[in-house]
């Protein structure tokens, strides 16, 4: 009853996403019960706001567990309590609940697990409620149509960072080539990645997708001779090329074009509304 709705539009379908997705928040009350140090005197604190829900526990993280390693090492305080739970049906995916908690959290376009305010006698995570981007939604959906059961954990991180711009972890750096070859992401030069133009285009947000991706100039000009060899056998007239930039001005556009001409890789065939561009071989 105190978990409202909230909704997005795409197209003539309305979709419904719950404020506190019921699995993030389980995985967040079992991992306080099976890893909180019951040496400890306290109690599980479980603290409900209108935008967020914070799961306190004391104790601090196991041994060996770091903020930084958190997704990947798994070693619970309390086994036989863990074992209980498996064995209850009430862990989905053995050690891999934390995990869990970041995958839906990115598909539903929030913030990630928070976990500031986590210390040597506590362990605090906030789970946010709030939609970050509903055009993010459509681009999530738009993957997890057909890939997410292929993605991991880091895969997800990383096409987050990709949408809202954040800088790469060498392990995300490691995931693009996959995620190249999955038609998630794309390689736009000098060493730049974005997520897929194609992406955006199914949901009709391309200029989503522009605003998204840096657009300075070069990368602009990249857009640009990448949209043009796509063409090559028939060619691209100016206005295509407005809509590959829907972000720019003609004016703009043209004197990138006019840039890509001067330096000898596109060249032009025709005159006025018959032009068309091509890749100079």
């Amino acid at each position: 009853m105190r978990n409202d709705k909230q909704h997005y539009q795409e197209g003539f379908f309305v979709f419904d996403i719950p404020t506190f997705n019921e699995r993030v928040v389980r995985e967040a009350i079992l991992n306080a019960v099976s890893h909180r140090n019951y040496q400890f005197g306290g109690s599980v604190f479980i603290r409900q706001f209108r935008d967020r829900l914070v799961v306190e526990s004391p104790g601090g993280l196991p041994f060996g567990i770091t903020l930084d390693n958190i997704l990947d090492r798994q070693l619970p305080r309390n086994r036989r309590i863990a074992e209980i739970l498996s064995l209850c049906g009430m862990v989905e995916r053995s050690g891999q609940g934390m995990n869990l908690m970041f995958e839906l959290s990115v598909q539903e376009a929030k913030a990630l697990p928070d976990f500031t305010g986590t210390d040597d006698y506590f362990v605090n995570v906030t789970l946010s409620g709030v939609i970050l981007d509903k055009e993010m939604l459509s681009v999530i959906r738009r993957i997890s149509e057909n890939d997410s059961e292929m993605l991991s954990t880091e895969d997800f991180l990383t096409i987050n960072a990709l949408y809202h711009a954040h800088p790469l972890t060498e392990k995300m750096q490691s995931r693009l080539g996959r995620l190249t070859d999955m038609g998630i992401v794309e390689h736009i030069g000098r060493k730049k990645y974005v997520l897929a133009r194609s992406l955006y285009a199914a949901t009709g947000k391309t200029g989503v997708h522009t605003r998204r991706v840096g657009l300075d100039r070069e990368t602009n000009k990249e857009l640009l001779l990448k949209h043009i060899r796509q063409n090559n056998a028939v060619g691209t007239p100016f206005k295509e090329l407005q809509q590959v930039l829907p972000g720019l001005s003609r004016n703009q556009i043209q004197v990138l074009v006019r840039e890509l001409k001067e330096d000898g890789k596109v060249f032009c065939k025709g005159r006025t509304h018959a032009a068309k561009w091509y890749v100079t071989k």
